[in-house]
């Protein structure tokens, strides 16, 4: 087995840690927060952060025991990055939709009002 460099190892940890950590925070935000819409974009970001963290942790840990660059986990991060932000205005407009149809006095009017046939 490749010994690796303790700098390294501490850096992959701290990573790791800092993923974790990220993760706990938005958890704890996403409790915290009364309304969906609230509770949308904090998590979504802090998950993003963790997300990345674990990403560089993985490059630099399977750069240094292959003895080469190894970039193929950006794969992951590139995907996320592309659906996450999708997703979360997928959620956003059904949630609206439903506050309207709803008929809440707190949801915002449509942009062009709604025309009958």
């Amino acid at each position: 087995m490749n010994q690796l460099p303790l700098w390294v190892e501490a850096a992959v940890a701290a990573l790791l840690v800092l993923s974790g950590l990220f993760v706990v925070i938005s958890a704890f935000g996403f409790l915290r927060l009364p309304d969906f819409f609230l509770r949308m974009h904090p998590p979504a970001l802090a998950y993003t952060f963790g997300s990345w963290c674990v990403t560089l942790a993985g490059i630099l840990y399977f750069s240094m025991i292959e003895s080469r660059p190894v970039l193929h986990p950006w794969l992951i991060i590139i995907m996320l990055s592309i659906t996450v932000p999708v997703t979360t205005l997928l959620l956003a407009r059904v949630a609206l939709f439903r506050r309207r149809a709803a008929g809440a006095a707190d949801a915002p009017p449509p942009l062009t009002p709604h025309r009958d046939p």
